[in-house]
C-alpha cells in the first residue's frame, strides 16, 4: 500500500483560546493536486503553515513518508523543507527587485550555486513560463496575471517536490483565475510536483483537483474526488458548494 507523502494525524492547534484545528486527518499523495476548501477563518492556511514549518501542532502527528516530522533528525527536517516551495496569497514579490531578481531570490538566499548556475536556472524557468522578455521589468509594471506567473516561476526555480498555494487567484477576475488554474495544472503535469492548494474558487477549482478536502469547524469533514464531492449526500458539503451563507450544522 502506498504511503501518503504528507499525512496529518489528529492534528490539533490552538491560538490562545481560539481552537483552530480540532483533530485534522488528511492524506496527501505524491504527484497529486490536493485542494483544501472551507469557510474563511477555518484554518486552511494554518494547514499549509504546518507543512512548511511556520506553525507547530499542539498535539497529533505530521508524517512525511510515514515518518513523524517532529522526530526526524535535524538534517532530515532541513532536507524536507528544501523540497518545499510556497506561493503566497498576494504573490509577495519585492517591488524594488526586477522580475529576474525576484525569481532568483530563493537561490541567492539559500543555495551555494555559482552566479552562472543561478542565472541559468532562472533563465530556464523564465523561458518555460513565458517570461523571457520581461526579466528587467519591475512588478509594478506587470498585470495581475503576469505577477502570478512570476510568483510561480520563483516557487519553481528551486525544483521543489511540493508546492503550497495559498489562495493563488486572490484579486483576479474570472478569466484570469481560469488562466492561473490552467497554468498550475499544466506546470504540475510538466514538473511532477505535489500541489496543495487552499482556494475559494468553487466549483472552478474542482476541474484542477485530483483530491478535495473540506475543512469545517476545525476538522476535515469530506475528502474525495470531484465526482465524490459533486454527488455527496452530505447536507453540509452541498450547502457549502451552493454557497449558502451558513453551513448546515448536521447531516440528515
Amino acid at each position: 500500500m502506498t504511503l501518503p507523502l504528507i499525512q496529518f494525524v489528529d492534528i490539533k492547534k490552538n491560538f490562545g483560546a481560539n481552537e483552530v484545528l480540532k483533530g485534522v486527518n488528511l492524506s496527501i499523495y505524491k504527484g497529486d493536486i490536493m485542494v483544501v476548501i472551507g469557510k474563511s477563518g477555518t484554518g486552511k492556511s494554518v494547514l499549509l503553515k504546518h507543512i512548511i514549518g511556520l506553525v507547530h501542532q499542539d498535539s497529533g502527528e505530521l508524517l512525511i513518508d510515514g515518518k513523524s516530522l517532529h522526530t526526524l533528525p535535524k538534517k532530515g527536517r532541513l532536507f524536507f523543507k528544501k523540497e518545499l516551495s510556497y506561493m503566497f496569497q498576494e504573490n509577495a514579490l519585492f517591488d524594488f527587485l526586477n522580475v529576474f531578481e525576484n525569481i532568483a531570490l530563493p537561490l541567492t538566499e539559500t543555495s551555494r550555486d555559482t552566479r552562472f548556475i543561478i542565472e541559468e536556472k532562472v533563465n530556464t524557468r523564465m523561458v518555460q513560463l513565458g517570461l523571457g522578455p520581461i526579466g528587467k521589468k519591475f512588478p509594478s509594471e506587470l498585470s495581475g496575471g503576469m505577477r502570478k506567473r512570476v510568483a510561480l516561476a520563483r516557487a519553481l526555480v528551486t525544483d521543489p517536490k511540493v508546492v503550497l498555494f495559498d489562495e493563488p487567484t486572490t484579486g483576479l477576475d474570472p478569466v484570469r483565475k481560469k488562466k492561473v488554474h490552467t497554468m498550475i495544472k499544466e506546470y504540475q503535469e510538466q514538473f511532477g510536483f505535489t500541489a496543495v492548494i487552499v482556494s475559494h474558487d468553487i466549483p472552478e477549482i474542482f476541474d484542477l483537483a485530483q483530491h478535495i478536502a473540506l475543512l469545517d469547524e476545525g476538522k476535515i469533514i469530506f475528502e474525495g474526488t470531484k465526482d465524490d464531492i459533486l454527488h455527496s449526500r452530505s447536507d453540509t458539503v452541498n450547502a457549502f458548494i451552493r454557497g449558502d451563507e451558513q453551513l448546515c450544522p448536521t447531516d440528515t
